[in-house]
């Protein structure tokens, strides 16, 4: 629990609806103003934040959050762009329409209140560190978003620790790498609807056309980003076998033209096969120049451990993590064990190891 108490609301407002609004009176009147619809019973309106543009800030300028800016400020907004490394604050501040910051408390004093904060840093401990810090800088009715891959059990307990003190909470799942500039972002949020309201301008912008959805409550947004990067995984395995097996056949199969082939009419055309056609014209089909070693960056861990917990069968996601796994494995210890094993009750031959090639070496 983040431990600066300043703000916190003794009571919620009662929306409408009937249920606790997840802002206070006072934060709700820095994101509202009297003037209400008929049947609007609270007697607030949203303030339209200058139409369709706004002032936010980007946290964090990495290979998503630079591109981000670029792409909010080409939609016509205004964007106070921090990152730790300075340069890269320089660098990103040289477009028109930024404004560039040397902390977390010069980002806050530049904004428009309600101010929006989107933080784009690694998930985990900088995540955590970095919401603590605007936190105690933010005001009641102003919004922070996590577009970052965090864990949604994360993203709940942020947003109600955040919703205590004022302060709205989005969680936005972002999909799109170094191609979302140009071809825009997928987003997946999560959040209270009034609280997406007063960023959905920026969502719009960073969003191809229908590639922004509201999909629930807070940790919706990054329980469905999960879930997708799950698929991802199983997608990219199988894609990995079968061109294994198109490679290790007879036949001399061009696999560029195949991967090509497929995207014209076929039943598993993507852009997965659009990006691996790419691939072997860059570097070959015999991928000589990468070595087969796999990453995982949490997402597909979370999704199978979600899959036990929910009691839901997942073979193909949580066999692709393992793939992952043993992609790592310059010598394989469980294999060596199986090995030993059949030597050992049928005398099947084994095949010796180089000197140090152990697994332990």
């Amino acid at each position: 629990m983040w431990s600066d108490s300043r703000q916190r609301p003794d009571s919620f407002a009662i929306s409408a609806a009937g249920r606790a609004h997840p802002w206070p009176p006072a934060a709700r009147a820095a994101n509202l103003q009297p003037g209400a619809a008929d049947g609007d019973a609270d007697g607030y309106r949203e303030i339209e934040r200058g139409g369709t543009k706004m002032h936010l800030a980007m946290v964090g300028l990495g290979k998503m959050g630079g591109n981000m800016v670029e792409r909010l400020l080409r939609g016509g907004h205004q964007v106070t762009v921090f990152d730790l490394n300075p340069d890269v604050v320089k660098k990103v501040a040289a477009s028109s329409g930024t404004t560039a910051a040397a902390s977390l408390k010069e980002v806050v004093d530049s904004l428009p209140a309600p101010r929006v904060v989107w933080v784009m840093v690694p998930a985990g401990d900088p995540t955590e560190a970095t919401l603590k810090e605007l936190a105690g800088l933010v005001q009641p009715g102003d919004v922070l978003i996590d577009g970052g891959n965090s864990n949604y059990h994360d993203s709940k307990r942020r947003g109600a620790e955040l919703a205590a003190r004022g302060i709205g909470f989005v969680d936005a799942g972002t999909s799109g790498g170094v191609w979302g500039l140009e071809v825009g972002y997928c987003l997946m949020v999560g959040g209270e609807p009034e609280v997406v309201r007063v960023c959905e301008p920026a969502f719009k912008t960073l969003a191809p056309e229908d590639g922004y959805l509201h999909v629930g409550p807070v940790g919706a947004g990054h329980f469905t980003k999960m879930v997708h990067n799950g698929i991802e995984y199983g997608l990219l395995q199988a894609y990995a076998e079968g061109f294994e097996i198109l490679h290790a056949s007879e036949f001399p199969l061009d696999l560029h033209r195949v991967a090509g082939l497929w995207n014209h009419g076929s039943v598993v055309r993507s852009w997965l096969l659009e990006l691996l056609e790419r691939a072997y014209a860059q570097d070959g089909q015999d991928l000589e120049a990468i070595k087969g070693w796999v990453a995982d960056s949490g997402e597909g861990r979370w999704t199978v451990q979600a899959a036990i917990d929910l009691n839901v069968p997942a073979p193909v996601i949580t066999l692709s993590l393992l793939a992952r796994f043993a992609s790592r494995q310059e010598q394989s210890y469980g294999a060596q064990v199986i090995a030993a094993l059949r030597n050992q009750f049928g005398g099947h031959a084994v095949k010796a190891a180089e000197p140090g090639a152990g697994a332990g070496a």
